[in-house]
């Protein structure tokens, strides 16, 4: 058993400035299965935080008494940097101020960094090659000789996710119902996670064009299990992006029934001991590619039509945008149109928008043309 809280002090680019990051252990250091999970990584994006306040408690309750057979490595606020972008008293934390690299993208492409090396020592056994692949990527990380602030925050938390047999990384939406970003290999073995999270949709893609955090780690192996197909190797790590509704939705009730559901899910896999309640199953996956962004080419000031949730028709308005300048300035509206049918699952807090803004996300069955390569609202 174990509880354990550790903090990392990471030097920032300028001089006499660091930031500190902590994680805790929680189970048996000798537990085979490995759960990692981390929150605020868009630091602007904080119910996963007060989840993780929550879920804290119920770990360490149940490894008191030795109901855990998995260890736990969590983040509560992975992202110190972001936490610290103040400007005018306005909060904004998800690119980086220094690169402009949004916290959530371009994480190395551990495929490229081992393959070669693993392509070498495969054996058809299935747990040896498993060790092996982490134990490359263990050996590669350590070559690694990270220079700025980000870039040393990033290779910290690689260490500790590497060999994690399943990576939940809890985010939010500007404001939406609860749902899940996942690969489709990860989706097989997820489906009750979004059953206990009560998550309205599941958007799969193998590769949304972003480099992901969640995505790192479960392309490893299914990229490995393509490249080498006479070889057995397990798919080993499952990963998903938690979106837990809004930025506005920090609410100790809504985050401390987050953190049972999630718990719950952990009975349900063996990881923790316990009956978990029964649920309803959540709706059947659809392609990323098959969800509209739906974004405004001028601006204006947005009025909806629809709540979230609500089915919509392709064609149907879901908003009208009010004009702020030209001859028709403060009297015109234009109809924004959903380009697909589905459910619509987000819409934008800010109701000034702007060319470009994307307000809403309408997930549909089929996937729209011209809708590849990079999926991400960003």
């Amino acid at each position: 058993m174990a509880f354990e809280r550790i903090t990392h002090t990471i030097d920032a680019d300028a001089p006499g400035t660091t930031t500190q990051l902590t994680l805790f252990r929680i189970g048996p250091a000798d537990a085979a299965a490995k759960i990692y999970l981390q929150a605020a990584l868009h630091a602007d994006e904080q119910p996963g935080i007060m989840v993780l306040h929550h879920l804290l408690p119920l770990l360490k309750a149940a490894d008191e008494t030795g109901e855990l057979s998995a260890r736990f490595t969590i983040f509560p606020m992975v992202n110190p940097l972001g936490m610290n972008q103040r400007v005018f008293e306005d909060h904004i934390g998800r690119y980086d101020f220094r690169s402009g690299t949004n916290f959530n993208r371009r994480w190395p492409d551990l495929f490229a960094a081992v393959d070669t090396k693993v392509a070498q020592n495969l054996t058809d056994d299935p747990a040896a090659n498993v060790a092996m692949i982490r134990e490359a990527v263990r050996d590669w990380l350590d070559t690694q000789r990270p220079t700025t602030a980000m870039q040393k925050l990033r290779h910290l938390v690689m260490t500790q996710a590497y060999d994690a047999d399943y990576v939940l990384d809890l985010h939010c939406d500007n404001e939406a119902l609860v749902h899940l970003f996942v690969t489709p290999d990860s989706m097989a073995e997820l489906g009750e996670l979004a059953d206990h999270m009560g998550s309205v949709a599941q958007l799969t893609a193998e590769d949304s064009g972003g480099g992901s955090f969640d995505e790192v780690w479960p392309s490893l192996w299914t990229r490995l299990r393509q490249a080498h197909p006479n070889k057995p190797i397990p798919f080993s790590a499952r990963a998903a992006t938690l979106e837990y509704r809004g930025q506005p939705d920090v609410f100790d009730e809504i985050g401390k029934d987050d953190a049972a559901r999630l718990f719950a899910f952990f009975q349900a896999k063996g990881f923790a001991a316990g009956t978990p309640p029964e649920v309803e199953a959540a709706p059947a996956s659809s392609p990323l590619s098959a969800t509209e962004m739906l974004r405004v080419d001028k601006a204006g000031l947005l009025a909806y039509r629809v709540e979230l949730g609500d089915h919509v028709e392709k064609g149907q308005p879901i908003a009208d945008l009010i004009a702020l300048d030209g001859p028709d300035a403060f009297t015109a509206r234009t109809p924004i149109l959903a380009g697909t049918s589905g459910r619509v699952i987000s819409r934008n807090i800010a109701k000034f928008v702007v060319p470009g803004n994307s307000i809403a996300k309408i997930v549909g069955t089929e996937p729209l043309a011209g809708r590849e390569g990079y999926l991400l609202e960003d």
